[in-house]
C-alpha cells in the first residue's frame, strides 16, 4: 500500500473520532447528577467556593464551548484533569491501563487458541459429533451474558472450591518493580515464579469470562469460512496432487480461510476494551473499564471522554490493521 492511500486511510477515522467525542460528551451533559454536588457532598460550603470549585473544573462555561475547549485540547494530547484524582487525565488512564491491556490480550490469546483450531476440526470433521459439539458450544458462549457467567464463575471456583482468588490483580506479596508494566510478563522478568503464578492465578477468571464470547463467535466464523475455501477448485486440485491432508489444510486451506477470522478477530479485539467494563467490575480487576465505571458514577467527564477517545481510537486502528493483514494473507487483496 502507497504512502498517499495510507495517508487517505487514516485520514478517514478523523470524522468518526470528532462524532464519537461529539456523542460521548451530549451523553455526558445530559447525564442527570452535578460534579460539584457529588464531589462536596454532605460539606458545608459557601456559594462562592462552590462558584470557585465550579469555575476550577471548567463547569461554568456553557456546553458547546467546553467541548469545543476539549477537542482544542485533545488535539494537543491534553485531556485536563480529573475532578476526583486531582491529576491529569492521561496520568490517571495511564496508571490503569496495563492492567486492561494485559487482561484483553490473555483473554485474546484463550479465545484464538481454542476457536481456530475447534474451527478447522468442526469443518473437517462435518456433522460429526465434533462439529455438533463445537456448535452447541459456540452457541452456548454467544448466549451467556459475561456479567452472569463471571459471577457463575466466582461462585464456583473461588467461593465453593477456593481454588482462585476472588477479586484484585495479585496479592500484595507479588508485587514487582515495573518493567512493562505487564504483571504476567514482569514476574517472569524478575525471576519471581511464584509471583507469576499468583498473577495468573488472578487472571484465569476475568479472562475467561471475556474471552468466551469471542471463542464462540471466531469458532463459528472459522468453521463457515473453512468449509467454504474446503469446496473450492485450487484445494481439489492440491488433493489432486497426492499432496498430505495436513499439508492441504495448512498450506492451501487455512491461509485464505483465515481472512474472515482476522476481520471478526480484529472487531472483537476492540470490543474487549469496551465489555471489559463488566467483567473488571465483577472481578474487582483494576484496569481502565473499572475506572470509567466508577467516573461515571460520579460525573468525572474529562476522564470519560478521554477513555472513551481512546476506545474508539483503538477500536479503528485495530480495524485498519486488519485491512491490512488482508494483503498480508491474500495478496490479490488491495486497500
Amino acid at each position: 500500500m502507497s504512502l498517499g492511500r495510507l495517508i487517505e486511510r487514516l485520514a478517514q477515522l478523523v470524522p468518526v473520532l470528532l462524532g464519537v467525542s461529539a456523542i460521548v460528551f451530549l451523553m455526558m451533559a445530559l447525564t442527570p447528577g452535578d460534579p460539584v454536588e457529588i464531589m462536596l457532598g454532605d460539606q458545608h460550603v459557601t456559594e462562592e467556593q462552590e462558584r470557585a470549585l465550579r469555575h476550577d473544573m471548567g463547569l461554568d462555561l456553557p456546553p458547546h464551548e467546553r467541548f469545543v475547549k476539549f477537542l482544542a485540547n485533545a488535539a494537543q494530547g491534553n485531556f485536563g484533569q480529573s475532578f476526583f484524582h486531582r491529576q491529569p487525565v492521561m496520568d490517571v488512564i495511564a496508571s490503569r491501563l496495563p492492567a486492561t491491556i494485559e487482561l484483553s490480550l490473555v483473554a485474546l490469546v484463550l479465545a484464538l487458541a481454542t476457536a481456530i483450531p475447534l474451527g478447522v476440526l468442526a469443518a473437517v470433521k462435518k456433522d460429526s459429533w465434533l462439529d455438533r459439539a463445537a456448535t452447541v458450544t459456540s452457541l452456548f458462549g454467544v448466549s451467556l451474558p459475561g456479567f452472569w457467567f463471571g459471577i457463575l464463575l466466582l461462585m464456583l471456583f473461588a467461593v465453593h472450591l477456593q481454588v482462585l482468588p476472588v477479586a484484585g490483580r495479585a496479592g500484595y506479596e507479588s508485587e514487582v518493580a515495573p518493567i512493562t508494566h505487564l504483571l504476567l510478563i514482569d514476574t517472569l522478568l524478575r525471576g519471581r515464579l511464584d509471583a507469576f503464578l499468583d498473577a495468573l492465578s488472578h487472571i484465569i477468571l476475568p479472562a475467561v469470562t471475556l474471552g468466551l464470547p469471542m471463542a464462540a463467535i471466531l469458532t463459528r466464523v472459522t468453521r463457515t469460512s473453512m468449509l467454504e475455501v474446503l469446496d473450492q477448485d485450487y484445494v481439489t486440485f492440491a488433493r489432486a496432487k497426492g499432496l498430505r491432508r495436513r499439508a492441504v489444510l495448512a498450506k492451501h486451506a487455512l491461509k485464505n480461510a483465515l481472512i474472515p477470522t482476522v476481520t471478526v478477530a480484529a472487531i472483537e479485539t476492540g470490543s474487549l476494551l469496551g465489555g471489559n467494563m463488566v467483567v473488571e467490575t465483577v472481578f474487582g480487576w483494576p484496569g481502565l473499564g473499572r475506572l470509567v465505571v466508577e467516573s461515571i458514577f460520579v460525573r468525572n467527564y474529562p476522564l470519560v471522554q478521554a477513555a472513551v477517545l481512546i476506545y474508539a481510537i483503538t477500536y479503528v486502528m485495530l480495524n485498519f490493521l486488519a485491512d491490512v493483514l488482508y494483503t498480508v494473507l491474500n495478496p490479490r487483496v488491495r486497500l
